[in-house]
């Protein structure tokens, strides 16, 4: 879901479009190449966001080096995150996605996908690309 907000906020922000690639990706690859779950879908649809078309892919290490930023949901996969990390610069781009809402609070967007709650974790992931977005506005 978040690449679709993400994607949206920058759609909306007209002049942002073109400077950013976005892009999604998990730790694992449990469900590399599926499409996303199908109630994150529904959630993503009812706020007017179609993420049909995205597929999930496992991180490479090459994405560390050509993002600027990783952003992750939870201290679990921040943790694993740096250990895939290459050296000191590569850590420093990863970051809690709601760090730039609640900077220092360690606040985590939950993983609905055993508890059901796709709209809480939306609002959260609203909340967090919202407030990465003007604090990376030129």
């Amino acid at each position: 879901m978040a690449e679709g907000v993400m994607k949206k906020i920058l759609s909306e922000s007209n002049s942002m479009t073109q400077d950013w690639h976005v892009d999604s990706a998990g730790i694992g690859s449990w469900h590399e190449g599926e499409l996303p779950d199908r109630r994150a879908i529904r959630t993503a649809h009812s706020h007017g966001l179609d993420i049909s078309d995205q597929r999930a892919r496992q991180i490479k290490q090459a994405d560390f080096d050509y993002f600027d930023h990783i952003l992750v949901m939870d201290l679990e996969n921040y943790k694993d995150a740096l250990s895939l990390c290459s050296g000191a610069d590569q850590k420093k781009k990863i970051n809690l996605l709601l760090d730039f809402k609640y900077p220092g609070q360690q606040k985590m967007v939950p993983d609905p996908y055993y508890t059901d709650r796709f709209e809480e974790s939306y609002q959260l992931i609203l909340e967090g690309c919202l407030a990465f977005v003007q604090s990376h506005r030129k």
